[in-house]
């Protein structure tokens, strides 16, 4: 359990500079459960409220600006308010909002999916990563006829009922409140660190409909997969007929402009997306191969003697959402915005590490990508930064031994200098983040490293 500290420098910084933030979460509280409207938003004396953002940077409710690294949940891979997705959304919003019918933009969305991402012989969209995760698991049981999907423990696809258990908690497979344990059983949770496992289950039943798993291991890379695991798990799963679902909501088109599964050359049957798919605003879609796919066909559905999947929706592909999709998604293509935030995020990571080793703080630093992650070693291993390797810890000692009060402080006191990362500890790079960006953000963290050593935190 986090808690607070009265005689903290770091909590007296960020409160100073945050008054307005603390009285709207006050009122938050009376009407919101937790005063929240997301889980990860969750903050230690209270989260900031941010007003406005540009670029690379944001601004609270007090004036205070930040680099940010949230990245609208890394939705944002070409910053805040690109001036083409603007202009895209400001062309679209006096010609509707929402027309409930099909329209010319939603068939240029696609065709730019389809386009980028190996597996996507056909996209279906939704208004969500979390919908789009619940569609493509329907899909895998229907076509397979089998009820079992295998997953992994820490790897998160979204909230719905069916992949709750032993993404966020309940890591031993027990059942959260609120869900049936009979949809529970219904997975086979397994660790992400021995495909021998895998073949294993699979070569001792034959209820398997897919395997669904986080490419970049679980929460975006926080507990990376061991060297060779994907390829082999491609293999395993095409030699029991079993699908193999990529979750891509945080990978898709930021490992690369086709995803992980472009980077690394190993193409799943299906990819869950969301984020950047969407260009930021609401959005999430299934791509897959076309006979999977076209069980959502009436007519291709009935030629293979299959039964029609239902999907709806009120807000799939609505034109708001996919004028923003079209303009992110046709800069990913043609731009190199993908190398250049993981170049950024490449700086930062050496840059921290290197931080670490003048301050003489035995965390490390890791992360793929245009992503950077934080480990602050609350068991005080004894740790290199210089040559940390998290492959060496696993699950139990990365997610597993996070300390939610250590990554809270760390949060607060580089807010309180002006840079805001996400929960794990760590951050997403857009490409609009710079060698300014790249300077503060090295500042801020050497200034809370130290504050943290002086209040006994390291």
């Amino acid at each position: 359990m986090a808690t607070l500290r009265t005689n903290s420098k770091i909590e007296s910084e960020y409160r100073a500079r945050t008054r307005r933030s603390a009285e709207l979460y006050e009122e938050a509280c009376r009407v919101i459960p937790a005063g929240l409207t997301h889980d990860s938003r969750t903050l230690l004396p209270y989260p900031v409220y941010a007003a406005r953002a540009a670029g690379p940077r944001k601004w609270d409710v007090d004036g205070n600006e930040y680099v940010d690294y949230f990245g609208g949940h890394g939705a944002l891979l070409l910053g805040h308010s690109h001036p083409a997705v603007i202009e895209a959304v400001t062309r679209q919003l006096p010609l509707g909002t929402h027309w409930g019918s099909s329209h010319e933009l939603e068939v240029r969305w696609a065709q730019l999916v389809n386009r980028l991402v190996p597996c996507a012989g056909r996209v279906r969209f939704t208004a969500s990563g979390t919908e789009a995760s619940h569609l493509a698991l329907r899909l895998a049981r229907a076509f397979n006829g089998k009820s079992k999907v295998i997953r992994f423990v820490g790897h998160f696809h979204g909230w719905h009922d069916q992949v709750a258990a032993g993404a966020m908690s309940h890591f031993d497979g027990g059942v959260p409140a609120g869900i049936l344990p009979s949809i529970v059983e219904q997975t086979i949770l397994l660790p992400a660190d021995d495909p021998a496992r895998v073949a294993d289950t699979l070569a001792g039943r034959d209820d398997v409909a897919a395997v669904i798993l986080e490419p970049s291991g679980a929460s975006w890379g926080q507990v990376p997969l061991p060297p060779g695991f994907i390829a082999r798990l491609r293999e395993i799963t095409r030699a029991h007929g079993v699908l193999l679902i990529f979750d891509e909501v945080i990978t898709g088109f930021r490992w690369s402009r086709g995803g992980a599964q472009a980077r690394i050359g190993v193409t799943p049957d299906m990819c869950v997306l969301a984020k950047i798919v969407a260009g930021g605003l609401p959005g999430g879609a299934v791509a897959g191969r076309a006979d999977i796919m076209d069980q959502l066909d009436a007519a291709a559905a009935r030629r293979s003697s299959r039964e029609k999947i239902g999907h709806q929706g009120t807000f799939n592909a609505n034109p708001m959402c996919a004028a923003a999709a079209v303009a992110t998604l046709s800069i990913v293509e043609k731009e190199n915005v993908c190398a250049e935030a993981e170049a950024t995020a490449g700086a930062i990571r050496a840059g921290m590490r290197q931080i670490l080793v003048e301050e003489q703080v035995p965390w490390g630093v890791y992360g793929e990508a245009s992503a950077f992650l934080i480990f602050q070693n609350p068991a005080k291993l004894p740790l290199d930064p210089a040559t940390f390797d998290p492959l060496r810890l696993g699950f139990a000692g990365l997610k597993g031994a996070r300390n939610p009060d250590l990554a809270y402080r760390l949060r607060v006191a580089l807010l309180a200098n002006g840079v805001d990362i996400m929960g794990a500890p760590g951050g997403l790079v857009s490409a609009a983040h710079g060698e300014r960006e790249v300077a503060h953000t090295l500042e801020a963290f050497r200034t809370a490293v130290r504050w943290m050593k002086a209040e006994g935190d390291v």
